[in-house]
């Protein structure tokens, strides 16, 4: 089985590369660059089969795709930049890659008849309340430009394929790219105190693990709609904080240690930001389990793991 996998610059599209490699699966990477461009750490995705792709670019994707003829197409490429989104001068080409590269790549799959993956978001509702989202939840509001160009891509696909999974991801973590850990092991060497959002509440995912069970679905025809998050249990980014420098500090880095740094709790509305974020980021995985699928590890055993690989 062939896949073809878009993003491989980014933190998730690294990671499903070196999964299909660790089975023995024939995977071609792509991205905006020549070549690959992303952490340069000697991993299986370096020296994999690589071809530069702007899916944007309608002719490029279908001439790409149709040449290279995949089985999978898992579609990690996206605008992720929440805030920036919302610059007047940037919904255009947010618009662009989120929706209509989608398109495109859809576009592709049903001309070949192959299966897609489309990794989508909470965002694509309004998160209020409580109660954790269901996948099949059709009850679509979002609150910002990424949320709703996630959901536009999301109709894309539903609308002209059959075989596809759609997998609403949260609180993204992984080795290749910018993300909440880094940023906060970062602010926690220079500041000896941090103030952190707790009133926003979901759970976090490593792309490591998500990765495999991407790779396991794709082996399947079970087709839909999937909400994947680390299992551990729903926190808040002020918990997830705490969380991180107390293994930090357990791992030997004493500049992380309560008696030296101090987080602090702080609403939503205090804390600012350009665009607005669900309060409710709580979802619902117990489809996975009902499909066969193995949820994922704990989210504290998986901090622990991905703690392990980085250098702060």
């Amino acid at each position: 089985m062939k896949f073809f996998v878009t993003g491989v610059a980014g933190q998730l599209g690294h990671d499903v590369m070196n999964e299909l490699d660790k089975r023995g699966l024939s995977g071609v990477g792509s991205d905006m660059a020549a070549s690959y461009s992303g952490a340069a750490d000697g991993t299986a995705v370096t020296s994999m089969p690589y071809v530069q792709l702007d899916i944007t670019d309608p002719a490029a994707v279908e001439r790409v795709l149709v040449r290279e003829k995949p089985d999978v197409v898992v579609h990690c490429a996206a605008w992720t930049a929440v805030d920036l989104a919302e610059d007047d001068d940037k919904v255009e080409k947010v618009r662009q890659v989120n929706v209509k590269g989608t398109e495109y790549i859809a576009g592709a799959c049903r001309k070949l008849d192959c299966r897609m993956i489309y990794l989508s978001t909470d965002y694509v509702f309004d998160g209020q309340g409580e109660t954790p989202w269901d996948p099949d939840c059709k009850d679509y509001k979002p609150i910002n430009v990424y949320g709703q160009t996630k959901l536009e891509g999301e109709l894309a696909v539903a609308r002209q394929l059959e075989k596809y999974f759609i997998v609403r991801i949260a609180w993204v973590f992984g080795v290749n790219g910018k993300n909440f850990i880094k940023t906060m092991l970062n602010l926690g060497k220079t500041h000896d105190t941090i103030r952190v959002v707790s009133d926003q509440i979901g759970t976090p995912t490593y792309t490591y693990d998500l990765a495999r069970l991407l790779v396991d679905m794709a082996l399947t025809d079970k087709y839909g709609y999937y909400h994947v998050t680390n299992e551990g249990g729903y926190i808040s980014w002020y918990e997830f904080t705490k969380e991180i420098f107390r293994q930090a500090a357990a791992m030997g880095h004493e500049e992380y240690a309560e008696d030296r740094l101090q987080v602090l709790p702080v609403t939503t509305r205090e804390y600012g930001a350009k665009a607005k974020r669900p309060f409710n980021s709580r979802l619902d995985k117990s489809k996975l389990k009902k499909n066969g699928f193995a949820p994922l590890p704990a989210w504290q055993d998986a901090l622990a793991r991905y703690l392990r690989e980085i250098e702060f």
